[in-house]
């Protein structure tokens, strides 16, 4: 009984795993490591901890906090902010930007290389395809423990050990050599911890909670307690592997700078890797790997999605009406290209990234108030204020001029700590924190 119910878990792990971990998970610890040079185990320690402890802690704080799904965790703080955070949430990590993120990474890294002209044209028929095998497998929603956790993550693996393991056993350079570049000169770590915020992950980790407790439940495994401890040792498992492929692909990332010159991305990294070690086999290898990654990665975020918003809107569309309907929206995103995704993607995610991180550190520590609505809303409160202005500073130049933001981001930058660093809303988190707390303490006490 113990041997099944470990295997059991392995699958759901692997299940997880494959979900989280898409093309994005590759090109970003690849670039941070060309860049970071000798910093790379400064930069690697910030990017595994928002890379890897953040995803899961995120599936911890679902497993604890035994809710269905993160629409009921944030529906702890009010019922409209649960919906208003849920749907801005799960759009961000799928048709908005994550979704389509796949299929054009799937392009420009893999496919693209064997279409040096009509890139335009070979674009809309490559994401055509690839949205084509997406909606395929979401919509078999009840096989996507055996699709992802049997098929499509062991492939994965074993295309991407091909190319790591090659590249690590003759490496380009070493790491003590290769000078720094950029941010990662005087401050690797924060900088790294910044990267992490690109995989997404940590929002996923909210996201697809719902589906592994499902998968846990068709394991046969009911009882609330036990599938809040399955789904916490799932997401270790896979985290834990998350956190060794980060490692090495950066590591291959810096070890290619005694040859090449840093890239413009990581996918372009890759693609130059690749080619060396493998000739023009490369870029099938590459593309094989990173086409398969984002996949699953879609499929897992289709999934997700489409079941959130059939429960967010029980009287809406079907499970399949939805699915359709983000595979469509995605196919055309797709094709505004990978860098306008990119450009405007990252404000949203420095809106996201404080409102996440505090909710699960409260879901987490929530016996110590009692999950106290009072706590909820002080905290997400003012960590929501200064999120908006993370959400500013990242804006592309043109629309902070557009706006005329620069001349208060410069104050603001000069009042509140850490804000340079990206980290603007810790100091507002806590004084909400506080605040709540101690609102909720003076309501507790008895009347005279």
């Amino acid at each position: 009984m113990q041997k099944r119910r470990f295997q059991q878990l392995v699958l759901v792990a692997s299940m997880l795993f494959g979900m989280f971990f898409g093309a994005g998970n590759l090109i970003f610890p690849v670039s941070m490591g060309q860049l970071a040079g000798s910093n790379l185990w400064w930069a690697v320690a910030g990017f595994l901890i928002t890379g890897v402890g953040l995803p899961l802690l995120g599936v911890a704080a679902l497993g604890v906090s035994r809710e269905e799904g993160l629409f009921a965790l944030s529906c702890r703080v009010s019922k409209g902010y649960g919906l208003f955070f849920t749907c801005l949430l799960y759009l961000t990590i799928g048709p908005f930007f994550a979704i389509p993120r796949c299929a054009t990474v799937s392009f420009t890294v893999g496919i693209q290389q064997m279409f040096p002209q009509g890139e335009a044209g070979a674009l809309a028929i490559f994401s055509l395809i690839f949205f084509g095998a997406v909606l395929f497998f979401s919509l078999r929603p009840g096989e996507i423990l055996t699709w992802i956790g049997k098929v499509l993550n062991p492939l994965f693996l074993c295309f991407l050990a091909l190319l790591v393991l090659r590249a690590l056993t003759s490496p380009l350079g070493q790491v003590a050599d290769i000078a720094p570049s950029g941010n990662y000169v005087t401050a690797a770590f924060s900088t790294g911890l910044l990267e992490g915020y690109n995989t997404m992950d940590a929002l996923a980790g909210l996201a697809f909670g719902i589906v592994v407790v499902q998968a846990i439940r068709q394991q046969g495994i009911e009882k609330p307690g036990d599938v809040a401890k399955s789904t916490v040792l799932a997401g270790l498992l896979s985290s834990l592997l998350m956190a060794l492929i980060y490692l090495l692909v950066a590591l291959m990332g810096t070890q290619s700078r005694g040859m090449f010159e840093a890239s413009s991305n990581g996918g372009e990294a890759l693609a130059l890797i690749a080619h060396h070690y493998f000739g023009g086999a490369g870029a099938l290898i590459l593309a094989a790997t990173v086409t398969i990654a984002c996949l699953k990665t879609a499929v897992g975020l289709i999934t997700s999605c489409s079941e959130t918003f059939v429960q967010l809107f029980p009287k809406g569309p079907s499970y399949k009406a939805w699915a359709v309907s983000f595979c469509l929206f995605s196919f055309l995103v797709a094709n505004l290209g990978l860098n306008t995704i990119l450009a405007y993607s990252l404000p949203v995610l420095m809106f996201l990234y404080p409102l996440s991180i505090v909710l699960i550190l409260l879901t987490l520590t929530g016996h110590w108030f009692g999950n106290h609505p009072t706590v909820l809303r002080w905290t997400i409160g003012f960590s929501g204020v200064a999120a908006v202005l993370d959400f500013m500073k990242a804006l592309p130049a043109p629309a902070r001029a557009l706006f005329h933001l620069d001349p208060f981001l410069e104050i603001v930058e000069k009042i509140l700590p850490l804000y340079s660093l990206g980290f603007g809303w810790v100091c507002p988190a806590l004084i909400g924190f506080c605040i709540g707390m101690t609102l909720r303490h003076f309501r507790r006490q008895p009347q005279l």
